[in-house]
């Protein structure tokens, strides 16, 4: 197989390490391997595979050696600027910021639901938010066999989420010390408000829900609302997913349909208090289906409780799975 050279941008922050975990564990074909951090975090170390490797400052002339992959996680106004850098040298950024989701001109992949999208990439992939992720990997196979018509989202999204920032006010709250990050202290309470609110008195995170569960689906009218809440638990992002259908579905059915798509473990055997759990997902890459049970208001609805690490799937593993398949496509 070809090697490949790769770069971690934004190598030092919570999901850039997690990038370097998860790029050992899954033992891609790496040649050079480079690490790019601000200036404050240039100068600094990191290991991977056993080596240590100096954080380079992100610069203009970064990508002037040869770089096939860089996975970005280091902001959306670095990514603004870098990654068209990166793209017009000839490496391929896979960027986990929200600067390049809703571009038309960009493809923003989830490679159990629409790998074959990478192939119209014209030198930049956008990694989807976290919450999305794990809800379009759920609905997608369910689309493809009854067909969406109505989702319902409630999510309930650890403090991880939002940096070691956010962690960091959960851990301080826990001691009674004031929030640096949230508004209000998150430790034993729950903050319907994530990200910045907007005209429509949706929050920025719940309207990212919507905007890219449609792109990724293919589905440009797709009806869709959302709830989004901070909550106090440090890792793994739990959701409510309503949602009804064009065609007549059965309960066990569905749950058939979510046990054999990929990337999903079926957790739901309610009498055995067995059901997906933020603490049991934390660690994992797979994302964790149960409660499934037939909206009974509605003809042609469903619920369903889905589970998932939010750092891992959420983001560093989703970036090196799209990684993965763009070294096959370089085969």
């Amino acid at each position: 197989m070809k090697k490949i050279n790769l770069a971690v941008v934004g190598a030092t922050g919570m999901v850039g390490r997690t990038f370097l975990k998860v790029l050992e564990e899954k033992d891609l074909p790496i040649d050079n391997f480079y690490v790019m951090a601000s200036k404050r975090s240039a100068g600094s170390t990191v290991t991977f595979k056993g080596k240590e490797y100096i954080v380079e400052e992100l610069t203009e002339n970064s990508f002037d050696k040869p770089i096939d992959i860089a996975l970005f996680s280091a902001g959306g106004s670095t990514s603004e600027k870098f990654a068209p850098i990166a793209a017009a040298k000839g490496c391929v950024v896979v960027d986990n910021s929200s600067q390049w989701r809703m571009d038309p001109e960009v493809p923003l992949v989830v490679p159990e639901v629409n790998p074959e999208d990478i192939k119209w990439n014209k030198g930049i992939i956008a990694n989807p938010n976290c919450s999305t992720i794990q809800a379009v990997v759920a609905l997608k196979p369910l689309d493809d066999k009854y067909s969406i018509k109505r989702i319902v989202y409630s999510t309930y999204q650890a403090v991880s989420g939002a940096g070691v920032a956010g962690w960091n006010d959960l851990e301080n709250g826990l001691k009674g010390e004031e929030p640096k990050k949230f508004p209000y202290s998150i430790a034993s309470n729950c903050l319907p408000h994530i990200d910045v609110f907007m005209d429509n008195g949706y929050t920025k995170e719940e309207m990212k829900m919507i905007w890219e569960t449609r792109k990724i689906l293919h589905k440009d009218d797709l009806k869709i609302t959302a709830t989004a809440v901070r909550v106090p638990v440090f890792n793994s992002h739990s959701e409510s997913v309503n949602v009804e259908f064009d065609n007549p579905v059965e309960v066990e059915d569905v749950k058939t349909t979510l046990k054999e798509a990929p990337g999903i473990i079926l957790e739901d055997d309610p009498s055995s208090n067995v059901y997906p759990l933020a603490l049991n997902a934390t660690g994992h890459d797979d994302v964790y289906v149960g409660r499934v049970r037939r909206d009974e208001s509605v003809d042609n609805g469903i619920n369903f409780w889905v589970v998932a690490d939010n750092i891992r799937k959420g983001a560093a593993t989703n970036a090196v799975q799209i990684a993965e398949l763009l070294i096959k496509e370089m085969q």
